[in-house]
Order: structure tokens, then sequence, then C-alpha cells
């Protein structure tokens, strides 16, 4: 059984010089077609803020005690209440947040979808909507997470064009810098 609860609390956030480390997941799944087969149109799952009046990808704060790859997947699972695969880094950005008033680091990874879980830790406080990338990237409200839908979808097409198994790009086969 996964987690029932999510992590509250800062005290084993990571920083560097100053900036709180923060790590992110783009969930995609290809859609399923009406006759019970899988095509080959992508669809990723948006989530709305705990306000409950924005959207974006599921992200949090990276802690000491896990590894970049643990603390996207946790996130997933916490806002969004998808399992799946983390596959290789799509980015780092540094951003301001506006509700803290200082820069962070944010680390971004594909999160290929296994299971959707009907029950999660922050269903109460939030939405989970899947979306072709065009809607997904006009409803999200983060710049840098824009920009990482378009290393994603960009990578996902020329994969589909060069037929690479899906699961060609885990992260267990990436080197992180």
């Amino acid at each position: 059984m996964a987690c029932v609860v999510a992590r509250t609390g800062r005290e084993l956030q990571r920083y560097n010089m100053g900036r709180r480390q923060v790590v992110g997941c783009i969930p995609y799944r290809y859609k399923n077609g009406l006759d019970g087969t899988v095509s080959k149109e992508l669809e990723f799952l948006v989530i709305t803020s705990q306000k409950g009046n924005a959207f974006m990808f599921p992200k949090g704060g990276w802690e000491l005690d896990e590894s970049v790859e643990e603390a996207a997947s946790r996130e997933s699972l916490e806002e969004a209440g998808v399992l799946g695969n983390v596959e290789c880094q799509l980015g780092q950005w540094s951003f301001m947040s506006k509700s803290h008033n200082t820069y962070y680091e944010g680390y971004m990874f594909p999160l290929f979808v296994k299971e959707q879980l009907d029950l999660w830790p922050e269903k109460n406080v939030r939405q989970r909507i899947w979306m072709t990338a065009a809607k997904a990237r006009e409803a999200c409200q983060h710049w840098w997470m824009k920009e990482a839908l378009d290393i994603l979808v960009e990578r996902l097409t020329s994969e589909q064009n060069e037929s690479h198994d899906d699961d060609a790009c885990l992260v267990s086969a990436c080197s992180l810098s």
C-alpha cells in the first residue's frame, strides 16, 4: 500500500544556495480507443492548486531522505493519485515563488502512468483532469511547467517516430546532471 497521508512540514526540505528545491512530474498516458486498444494519442494529467483556482502539474518539496526520483513519484501520488514510471529528467528551472517572494529550483520529470487511484492523500483538496497537450499547456499557470511539457511532447513525438519502446528512457538508464 502507498502512503496514506501527504507529508507536511519543511524540516527535511532541500536547499541549494538558499533556493528551496522542488520536484514535479508531468503524468501522461496513451489514450484508450473506443475498441479497447491503446492509441498513439497522448493525454496529460493536470491538477488544481489546493485553493482550486489554477491548474498545474504535481510538484512539491524534495526532501533530504529521498532521491529526486522518489520525490517526483511521491508528489504525483500525494497530489494526483497516480503511480507509474518516473522517466528521464526534463530539465531544471529557476523561478520566483509568487507566495513566498523567493527563488526556487525546480526539477521536472515525465511520469508514465500505470495506475490511477480512486483514493489519494489530497483527493479532498484537488481535482485532476486528463487533457491534450495543447489544452494542458493553455491551462497550466506556470511558465516553467509549460516549457517542461513542450520538452516532453517533443521527446515523446520523436520516440513515436523512431518506434522506440515506451520504457526506453526510464530513470535507471539516465544520467542526471
